[in-house]
C-alpha cells in the first residue's frame, strides 16, 4: 500500500512522469535496500536463507507500484504468477529433500506435539 501511495501521490500532484520516474526508482532501491537485509549467510550450515522474503518484498513494491500508477491486470498476472512459482518451488523443494517435512526435525522428544 505504502508503495502504491508513493506512485499516486507524485502523478496526483501534478509531477511529470520524468519527475515520478525518480521516484519510482527511490522505491526500487529503498525496497532493495530492505530486502538485502533480510538475506543472512550462516556459515556454520553453509546455507543462505531469506532470499525468497527479499524476492517477496521486491515483488509486493513493484505490484503496489503498478496498483498505484493505475495498472491493474499487470499486477494481478504478476500475483498470480509468483504464487505459482511459490508453490511449484515449494514442491519441488520437498522433492528434492525426499518429501522430509521440516517440522519434524523440530520436534524435539520432548515436544508435547509430537505423537508417540
Amino acid at each position: 500500500m505504502g508503495a502504491a501511495l508513493f506512485t499516486i501521490a507524485p502523478l496526483e500532484a501534478g509531477m511529470t512522469i520524468a519527475d515520478a520516474g525518480r521516484v519510482f526508482q527511490g522505491i526500487a532501491a529503498g525496497i532493495g535496500f530492505i530486502g538485502a537485509g533480510t538475506i543472512l549467510k550462516l556459515t556454520e550450515q553453509q546455507e543462505i536463507k531469506g532470499l525468497t522474503t527479499a524476492a517477496g518484498l521486491w515483488l509486493t513494491a513493484a505490484v503496489g507500484m503498478a496498483v498505484g500508477a493505475g495498472l491493474l491486470w499487470i499486477p494481478i498476472l504478476a500475483t498470480l504468477l509468483a504464487l505459482v512459482i511459490l508453490s511449484v518451488v515449494a514442491h519441488a523443494e520437498r522433492w528434492m529433500e525426499g518429501g522430509s517435512d521440516r517440522r519434524s526435525f523440530e520436534r524435539g522428544p520432548s515436544d508435547p506435539r509430537q505423537k508417540r
